[in-house]
């Protein structure tokens, strides 16, 4: 039999368990190292997901609650807008298993669009300080398609960072942040954390008077790793603040018992509070006259809120019957080289066929082309910049676009995908 012929015959394919014996025999060499995420270890193929890290890191799961921000014209109601749009950031990890896509290579990019409906149930509430601009000046009504657009760029190698940029145009509502994580092999579970580039979520409504929303990631832990069944669980506490409403929300997600199913639960308070002096960080500690609604539910299924002055609390979201929404990408004649998709495509389809040592080999070249790179960089004493964003990282954790980073997001909007390559591209 012939090379080429015994090459495309596929390998067997490995089961969920003996992937998992081999994921923990290589996580096993770093206990006790304070950050594994930092270290970037390779791993084989066939332990990977077929799917790039820049495309798997998205947060629009369900984009029509992201594009359905600002409608409310209470203040109130918009912060449960975005918690609404919150809960559904990280489906992915509810309605799907874990997986680790392949990591992202410096000025690896990633662009893709979604039309959605923002017909959703009106958010009911009755504070006593409704928002001084008044009603909306949206371009699209109610209920109208609209178009979501995303850019995100892996802008740093040590550490690993990749910045991202959210826009709905019609809606007036953008969003962006870093990406990074902190990640910590226990012996039997891995906790992941934000790094300290990665500082949240900064979400903008532009005709609201450009109000700001910062959301910060809790730390989850991925367990299951001896049982053979990874789970996601979440037992930290996150904030959402808004210093020009002067509303901020405590959410606490807390830890299941030992006995029974998981509930996946979640509680949270949102109230006054004020921007400078402010230093509240548990629920018990706000004081019962600055509590605006309180939050409770399962972030698994139902989410609820209940305002103040009121017994009856009402539907948030029901995560029960949601799953991620397909993206749409430029056609891949129209990627560019370092275009995630295009760049990871020889192994994407060796996994895809089955042909493992291939899709490793295939991986190992490209992670070698990036060394080769990177000293050729060093050797001529030339710092790498970012294409689509103005640096690595920012002290704030709120990226900048360039201009072509601008550029590229309005022409998603337009669907004019047309980018040259870059000469100083890092793939």
């Amino acid at each position: 039999m012939s090379s080429a012929t015994a090459s495309a015959i596929p390998e067997k394919v490995p089961d969920d368990s003996s992937k998992l014996k081999t994921f923990l025999s290589i996580l096993k060499k770093f206990i006790g190292v304070t950050d594994i995420a930092s270290v970037r270890f390779s791993l084989p193929a066939h332990l990977l997901e077929p799917t790039p890290n820049l495309e798997y890191w998205n947060y629009l799961d369900r984009p029509e609650t992201f594009a359905s921000i600002g409608k409310s014209d209470d203040q109130l109601g918009r912060t449960l807008e975005v918690l609404r749009f919150w809960f559904t950031k990280d489906l992915k990890y509810i309605k799907g298993k874990p997986c680790k896509p392949y990591n992202s290579t410096l000025g690896e990019f990633f662009r893709a669009t979604w039309e959605v409906d923002t017909t959703l149930p009106e958010i009911q509430v009755h504070s006593e300080v409704r928002a001084a601009n008044g009603a909306s000046t949206l371009k699209a009504a109610s209920g109208e398609a609209v178009k979501v657009c995303y850019l995100t760029e892996q802008t740093s190698h040590h550490p690993p960072v990749s910045a991202f940029f959210i826009d709905c145009p019609q809606r007036g509502v953008s969003a962006r942040g870093f990406d990074q994580i902190s990640a910590k092999f226990t012996g039997t579970s891995i906790r992941v954390a934000p790094g300290q580039h990665n500082l949240g979520i900064f979400v903008n409504i532009a005709p609201r008077d450009n109000e700001e929303y910062q959301m910060t990631h809790p730390a989850a832990h991925l367990g299951g790793l001896l049982r053979g069944a990874l789970a996601i669980t979440v037992s930290d506490t996150c904030y959402l603040t808004c210093p020009k409403t002067r509303i901020k929300v405590i959410l606490q997600y807390l830890e299941d018992g030992w006995l029974g199913r998981a509930q996946n639960r979640v509680e949270g308070v949102v109230f006054r509070y004020d921007p400078d002096m402010d230093n509240t960080t548990k629920i018990k500690d706000v004081p019962e006259g600055d509590i605006l609604a309180k939050i409770s539910g399962s972030w698994h299924g139902q989410v609820y809120y209940t305002l103040t002055g009121t017994s009856e609390s009402q539907l948030l979201i029901d995560i029960t019957s949601l799953f991620p929404v397909a993206k749409n990408v430029p056609p891949e004649e129209v990627q560019l080289s370092n275009e995630s998709r295009k760049f990871w495509s020889s192994v994407t389809e060796a996994i895809l066929d089955k042909r493992y040592s291939q899709a490793t080999k295939y991986k190992q070249d490209i992670e070698e082309r990036q060394r080769q790179k990177a000293t050729e960089r060093q050797a001529k004493n030339e710092s790498w910049q970012p294409r689509f964003f103005t640096g690595a990282v920012t002290p704030l954790g709120k990226p900048e676009l360039t201009e072509e980073g601008r550029k590229v997001l309005d022409g998603l909007y337009s669907g004019d995908y047309g980018l040259k390559e870059s000469e100083t591209q890092g793939a």
